[in-house]
Order: C-alpha cells, then sequence, then structure tokens
C-alpha cells in the first residue's frame, strides 16, 4: 500500500501551492487533478503519470465514486499518489469522500491545505474580508434554490458573503438576499480566474446583479466568485476592476 495526499492546488497561479504540496508533487509516482488546475502547476510532478478527474459545471466530467476508486487502486500500485484538488480540499472538494474511501481501503492519507480562492480574490481585489468597523463575519457558501431556507437568513447575517460555483446562478442569488432583508445597494465583486493571467474582476451592486445584464459579461468557461458586502466597495476615485455602469455604457 503505498500513500495518498490530498493536496490543496491553491486559487490557480502554479506559484501559490504550498512548499509542502510542490514538495510532495515532486515526489509522486501518479497525481490525479482536477480540470481547474493550471497546466503550469503539473510541472512540478514532471515524473509522474496524470490522470485527470476534474468536475466542470455543465461539461461532461468523472463520477465521484470512480474517483475514489481511482485513487485506491493508484495507492495499490505506487508509493506515493498525490490527489490534488483546485484551492483547498477540505472546501467545498468532496474531500470527505475521498477520505473515508481511503480509510475503508486501509489507505494512509494526508491532507496538505492550499489557498482557497475566497483569501485569494480578496489579495486581488485588496479587500480586506474582515474589514475593521464593517465586516466582522464571512460566509463561504454555495447557491440554495429555495429562497426561503434558513441557509439563505444565516447568509444574510453575515457581513460579507462569497458564493463558490455561483455564476450561473448570480441573478438569482440576488434577488433571494435581497428577499431575505438585504440592501439592494449592497457592492458586488466578481472574480473571475483568480491569480491566473486571465483574472477579470467585475464590480456593480446587488440589485444591478439580480437584473442578469451582468451574465453576458461572464467567461463561461473560467471558475468566478461573486463577493457581497460593504467590505467590497469601491472606494472614491478607485478602479477595480472593470465596472457594469462602464461595460453597458460602451455596449
Amino acid at each position: 500500500m503505498g500513500k495518498v495526499y490530498l493536496i490543496g492546488a491553491g486559487p490557480g497561479a502554479a506559484d501559490l501551492i504550498t512548499v509542502r504540496g510542490a514538495r510532495l508533487l515532486g515526489t509522486a509516482d501518479v497525481v490525479l487533478h482536477d480540470a481547474l488546475v493550471e497546466p503550469e502547476m503539473l510541472e512540478y510532478a514532471a515524473h509522474a503519470r496524470k490522470i485527470a478527474v476534474g468536475k466542470r459545471c455543465g461539461q461532461l466530467s468523472t463520477a465521484q465514486q470512480f474517483i475514489n476508486k481511482q485513487i485506491v487502486d493508484a495507492a495499490r500500485e505506487h508509493a506515493v499518489v498525490v490527489r490534488l484538488k483546485g484551492g483547498d480540499p477540505m472546501l467545498f472538494g468532496r474531500a470527505d469522500e475521498e477520505m473515508r474511501a481511503l480509510e475503508a481501503a486501509g489507505i494512509e492519507y494526508e491532507v496538505v491545505p492550499g489557498i482557497t480562492a475566497a483569501l485569494a480574490s480578496a489579495a486581488s481585489l485588496k479587500r480586506s474580508l474582515t474589514l475593521r468597523g464593517v465586516s466582522r463575519s464571512v460566509a463561504l457558501a454555495t447557491h440554495s434554490r429555495a429562497a426561503d431556507t434558513q441557509a439563505i437568513r444565516e447568509q444574510v447575517n453575515a457581513d460579507s458573503l462569497v458564493f463558490y460555483m455561483g455564476r450561473d446562478s448570480g441573478p438569482e442569488i440576488a434577488q433571494q438576499l435581497i428577499d431575505a432583508g438585504r440592501d439592494g445597494h449592497t457592492p458586488v465583486a466578481i472574480v473571475e480566474a483568480c491569480s491566473t493571467a486571465r483574472e477579470r474582476m467585475l464590480t456593480l451592486t446587488l440589485s444591478a446583479l439580480a437584473c442578469g445584464e451582468v451574465q453576458q459579461w461572464l467567461d463561461a468557461s473560467q471558475p468566478s466568485l461573486l463577493m457581497i458586502g460593504e467590505a467590497f466597495a469601491v472606494r472614491n476615485g478607485e478602479q477595480v476592476g472593470a465596472s457594469l455602469d462602464a461595460l453597458l455604457s460602451a455596449a
């Protein structure tokens, strides 16, 4: 039996993986990697066999049960197996299912954390998620389609909200939050392909997001985050990415 390392690849840029993660990649015999992992990241594992097991919204992807089996099978044949996951393995990465499969098979494993996209996007925006006097709480969430769920009510109570995998549901998320009591003038920032050469940032308000006009400016092929709250307000005279008003005027 080999050992499996569940490694967080970070938000995108190859040099934002941890030193430990990069070192372990260099020792790997096999790397099973997500679709969002940048090709440059895989260069750390130059001599390893690479297996793409990624999931992309709206595209054909590998079933989680089959991914679990591939990891276990690889560990039975190789000494060092890396499961390379975008961001941090323990946040919206289904790591728990992979860990349970390894435990059931009696295979040793270790989790190596990574920088999650919320933290990297805040750095790109130059905005603190916990701005003193403005934001004392942060919620990291995925979209819930039920407008009256307890989850939506709890999210409204967080000062800063970050929605993962929310690009296609942006207008619906915004309307749910407004219906639950969030002010329509609340600042919103959208960050695409964080930390990569393809990174784009867009600023608008919650009401503008609810209208749906922003959807035509988003790249469906890129991962994106919705960041909502007063901590993401544009300061006087400052330009943070593109503004929706400017894009609509140019069109």
